[in-house]
């Protein structure tokens, strides 16, 4: 064997390994919030201040947050659906898709991944600025 192929041989085992970390990195730290995150967990039970929320009237849903965000309304609430949560922005339908590394994708912008479901509101928003949403209910990938 020669000192060339030795090299060759390392040089290739390196770069795999570190393809392969950097290509699982994001599932295994999925569990873990970015400093940069959001304060305040939207599926907490607590308000935007930190105190418990009011009861709700019989029937009526509690949202997961509810806030106008550059001139938008942006609201979350739970869902029974396969990911969870729905959104909506000025009451029309944000669709989202909770990916494997536990980040989440909109409708409006299938190469942004976000931590939550209002950061992805959020960023929605950002990209759509004052345009509609569609009324739209199906979900095609």
């Amino acid at each position: 064997m020669t000192r060339r192929r030795v090299i060759r041989t390392g040089v290739t085992a390196v770069a795999a390994v570190s393809g392969t970390a950097a290509a699982l990195r994001p599932m295994l730290t999925s569990h873990q919030q970015p400093a940069d995150d959001v304060p305040g967990d939207p599926f907490a039970d607590t308000g935007a201040d930190g105190a418990p929320e009011a009861p709700l009237a019989p029937g009526a849903v509690a949202a997961l947050f509810d806030e106008v965000y550059r001139g938008r309304r942006i609201q979350g609430f739970p869902d029974a659906g396969e990911d969870g949560v729905a959104l909506t922005v000025d009451g029309m339908p944000l669709r989202v898709m909770r990916r494997v590394d536990g980040s989440w994708i909109s409708a409006a912008n299938h190469y942004q991944p976000y931590t939550t479901p209002l950061a992805t509101a959020r960023g929605a928003v950002d990209v759509i600025g004052r345009a509609g949403l569609s009324m739209t209910t199906e979900h095609h990938h």
